[in-house]
């Protein structure tokens, strides 16, 4: 019988009448074991109850699992006395819907970083569904001020916080008009095995950053409690009082939650910071007592602001050129038209140095390091290692499409459009992020009824792009640009993220 509960550890749940056939099935396959004549079923069951205490053998199987992984023997825990020292990041789906473009309501994942020593959440990022950018983009915002934004009350002010803002403000003048968040630089990372935290693009920005990271051990969630147990209280203490809160599984959701009023991505991610800034941060932690007064539960800033006594803080400024470094990287040659990506061509005049040449990488094979934005194919950036600077190339028809978007809606032109030139799957996600920011038609009006992945895709491609920075494009026109597309018609400018703008600068 423990070896009939033993299987169950990966198999779906099943009852004890099943566990009890598997034993009469294990005997019977045995030739060494003599027929063995069972006791009652009554006794069976008594057996099977004292064998698979703590198993969950036939309850939920998600918890099977995780009690399977935990270790024997106690639990160890790598202790930090110090902000930054030992930190854990972890995403997780946020039990939230969300209203995005043409009545989409969807799920959104939820990726948090929390610092060990004081329980602070550092960062805290919502996206439809997180990449390796979301992950860099976190470290970032983990060293970078949460500037007030209108609509906070002032008691969220740094400066009216426990946190010591006339001292760090000597040192650091972005804490000037900042919030009550501590800003943490990190010195270790513990992370799953997930794509997003083992993509190149993340590690690289870890070691950009000289930040430690470290994988935990494969299916063992317990190397990384803290940042589990954090993102189930994100859902207890702040989703569950959001509209559109699902629950944590479909036993526990409610009945036309679609229909009701629901939250945007953008106004949902301000209410996470604002949440973060006023009930977590200021909110006792049992696991901050003092050992000499254990009756005192800590708060993350007050926690903050007693190691900072000891630590000291040292201010990481990022400027436009460290958010290029943090994007995703990939090595192409560039060629005479330019550079390709995914069916996209990239090309400019300061391009015509490098056209066919070596980059001087050996391990590269001469290939040239081209930085990304999956969330905004208008331009790339080259590294020109001579030169110590980077290159912005455009998109060669990035005049097509009236609005940014990213490779999610370039992805999906390209299946609707099977074979089709450049041109042809430009105009296809130019036509699909029309509609989304038409929206839906009436119903005499409405000549094809569209899928609804393609709603999906333009919702979730526009709720990335909505909270960008967008300044004025730059006066000269990308390079190859058909001048005879220019006559036609009067030439609308789009609104281009400038990174070298200072990005983390916020409003």
């Amino acid at each position: 019988m423990r070896q009939a509960i033993s299987e169950t550890t990966d198999a779906s749940s099943r009852t004890i009448g099943f566990i009890i056939w598997r034993t009469k099935q294990i005997l019977d396959d045995c030739e060494e074991t003599p027929a063995v004549l069972l006791p009652s079923r009554a006794t069976l069951y008594r057996l099977f109850d004292k064998l698979a205490a703590g198993t969950h053998a036939t309850g939920s199987a998600r918890t099977r699992r995780s009690v399977s992984t935990r270790p024997s023997g106690p639990f160890g825990e790598v202790p930090a006395s110090a902000p930054g020292e030992l930190m854990q990041i972890d995403s997780t789906p946020l039990d939230v819907l969300v209203r995005m473009d043409d009545g989409i309501a969807e799920k959104v994942e939820l990726t948090a970083m929390v610092d060990i020593a004081t329980r602070s959440i550092t960062a805290a990022v919502l996206r439809p569904t997180a990449k390796a950018a979301d992950a860099s983009a976190l470290l970032a915002r983990s060293v970078t001020p949460e500037t007030m934004r209108p609509g906070w009350s002032d008691a969220l002010r740094m400066s009216r916080s426990v946190l010591p803002h006339q001292r760090l403000l000597s040192i650091d003048e972005r804490l000037e008009h900042s919030a009550a968040r501590p800003v943490i630089v990190p010195e270790t990372i513990v992370c799953d095995h997930g794509k997003v935290f083992m993509s190149r693009n993340f590690r690289a920005s870890c070691r950009y950053l000289g930040i430690n990271l470290q994988p935990a051990h494969k299916a063992t969630p317990t190397d990384k409690g803290t940042i589990e147990k954090t993102l189930g209280s994100v859902a207890t203490l702040f989703a569950q009082f959001v509209a559109g809160y699902t629950g944590s599984n479909p036993d526990r959701r409610g009945r036309r939650l679609e229909d009701g009023p629901l939250w945007s991505l953008p106004e949902l991610q301000s209410l996470l910071d604002e949440w973060i800034i006023a009930v977590w941060q200021t909110r006792p932690h049992d696991a901050l007592r003092d050992p000499d007064a254990p009756r005192h539960a800590f708060s993350p800033n007050e926690k903050y602001a007693t190691l900072l006594q000891s630590c000291g803080y040292v201010p990481v400024p990022l400027s436009g050129e460290d958010y290029v470094e943090l994007l995703p990287e990939r090595w192409q040659a560039i060629n005479a038209y330019g550079i390709r990506i995914k069916y996209r061509t990239y090309d400019d005049r300061e391009l015509n140095p490098f056209r066919r040449q070596h980059s001087g990488v050996a391990a590269k094979k001469g290939l040239w390091e081209i930085h990304h934005d999956p969330y905004d194919v208008s331009r790339i950036w080259v590294r020109d290692r001579q030169g110590n600077r980077w290159i912005t190339v455009f998109w060669k028809h990035l005049r097509r499409v009236g609005v940014p978007f990213g490779e999610l809606a370039w992805d999906r032109a390209c299946e609707q459009v099977p074979g089709g030139t450049e041109e042809q799957i430009a105009d296809a996600a130019a036509a699909l992020l029309r509609r989304a920011h038409d929206g839906p038609a009436p119903e005499k009006e409405r000549p094809v009824k569209h899928s609804r992945r393609d709603r999906r895709v333009a919702a979730r491609t526009r709720a990335t792009t909505t909270d960008r920075a967008l300044p004025d494009p730059p006066s000269a026109n990308p390079a190859h640009e058909d001048e005879a597309d220019t006559d036609l018609a009067k030439v609308i400018p789009l609104g281009l993220f400038d990174p070298l703008a200072n990005p983390w600068r916020r409003p």
